[in-house]
């Protein structure tokens, strides 16, 4: 990693030319160029939330979330997955102290990726569980030594209710079906993790509750750190909507240059010059300014509250993932306005605008920012009615 004194954001601004060269190679593969990621744990993207203790940076959520604007700016993909294989460190460093020097003490550069949703089976066994599945969903699984994957388990005493658990496995524990061929994020390498009862001992094994709600074994872990007194979920979750406003702020750019010399088939005129392409460009303009105001709000709000070394309420956890599905949603609704007065060429595979837009519809599409989904929740909230579990 370059250990200089210049900013995470400084060094990567570095590196963003190469990772936008190679953003056609990238969708071909179906995966992260080897170079992409060799760029970005050189420049410490990867070690962003990384304890310090194993040679990390623990920057805030605004400074890290900024510069996931600016990668996502160059490939969506690529900043879908290695801001993933990123937020997961946040999650392991909540984890035991055993389970982190497992990861990290002899490969300080390792990261993780993830299939969280409770798809895993497992069977009880003495100091832990044996667990299989078929595991999707895990982004950037070829760059990483790890993953965390869900499962449900029996609670305790204090909540003996079944629900979510994240179990870390190592690579060899488990095979890659590459089956990811999708027509958005085409270069994240989203597959799936296939694995057989393979055994996952108790101190590699976290519940989704204790790792929101201060409980976890390695909560108080790190004392003098300002970013994990923090439910773990804001942080997992916080790239998705950075992914989505950066790729909105791309579009509005590629829009302005290719309109001041877009000159219409058949009429010969300047299509710069014309009412409705400056109407629509200040309208999502408008739309991007909003949907950056209110992200930075939240970034910095979280981060001003975890200085304070205090966890998120209810209130501040339900507008933080819900504002973050409304952003999405207008950065979307952004690059649709501009897209759809792009001309025939914005189609062919050569061109960045179609890449923009197909990418900018699946940032909307993650569980945690489908707006229909958050809109329940945030009304139930503002209402005064419990949670519905069947929105977590």
């Amino acid at each position: 990693m370059n250990t200089d004194n210049s900013s995470l954001m400084e060094r990567l601004q570095s590196v963003l030319p190469t990772i936008a060269d190679n953003a056609l190679e990238c969708e071909k593969l179906r995966t992260l160029p080897e170079e992409n990621v060799r760029l970005l744990k050189e420049v410490g993207f990867t070690r962003a939330f990384q304890p310090k203790k194993y040679g990390g940076l623990e920057i805030t959520l605004e400074e890290f979330c900024q510069c996931v604007v600016e990668l996502a700016r160059a490939c969506g993909s690529t900043a879908w997955a290695a801001t993933l294989l990123n937020t997961h460190q946040h999650q392991i460093a909540l984890f035991s102290a055993e389970a982190q020097e497992e990861i990290w003490g002899d490969d300080p550069l390792a990261t993780a990726s993830s299939s969280v949703a409770p798809f895993g089976k497992i069977e009880e066994v003495d100091g832990g569980v044996k667990l299989s599945g078929d595991m999707t969903w895990s982004t950037g699984c070829d760059h990483a030594e790890w993953a965390i994957m869900g499962f449900m388990r029996e609670g305790n005493p204090v909540n003996p209710a079944a629900h979510t658990h994240f179990a870390l496995v190592p690579r060899h524990e488990y095979d890659i079906i590459d089956d990811w061929y999708a027509c958005a994020m085409r270069g994240s390498g989203t597959k799936t993790l296939k694995i057989r009862d393979v055994f996952v001992p108790n101190h590699r094994i976290e519940s989704a509750q204790a790792l929101m709600t201060g409980r976890s074994a390695g909560w108080g872990l790190y004392p003098d750190s300002q970013i994990y007194f923090a439910a773990y979920r804001p942080y997992f979750a916080c790239g998705f909507s950075a992914i989505s406003l950066g790729i909105a702020e791309q579009m509005i750019e590629w829009f302005t240059k290719r309109s001041k010399s877009r000159i219409r088939a058949y009429t010969l005129s300047e299509v710069g010059k014309d009412v409705p392409a400056y109407m629509r460009l200040a309208e999502s303009q408008h739309q991007v300014n909003a949907a950056r105001a209110l992200l930075e709000k939240d970034w910095n709000d979280l981060s001003e509250q975890c200085k304070k070394q205090e966890l998120q309420s209810a209130d501040q956890l339900a507008r933080w993932r819900t504002n973050q599905a409304y952003a999405t949603k207008m950065c979307i609704q952004a690059v649709d306005r501009l897209y759809e007065s792009s001309g025939a060429n914005a189609w062919f595979d050569s061109n960045e605008a179609q890449r923009l837009f197909r990418d900018s519809h699946i940032t909307g599409a993650h569980a945690y920012t489908d707006y229909d989904v958050c809109k329940q929740i945030y009304g139930r909230h503002l209402i005064g009615l419990e949670p519905d579990p069947r929105l977590a």
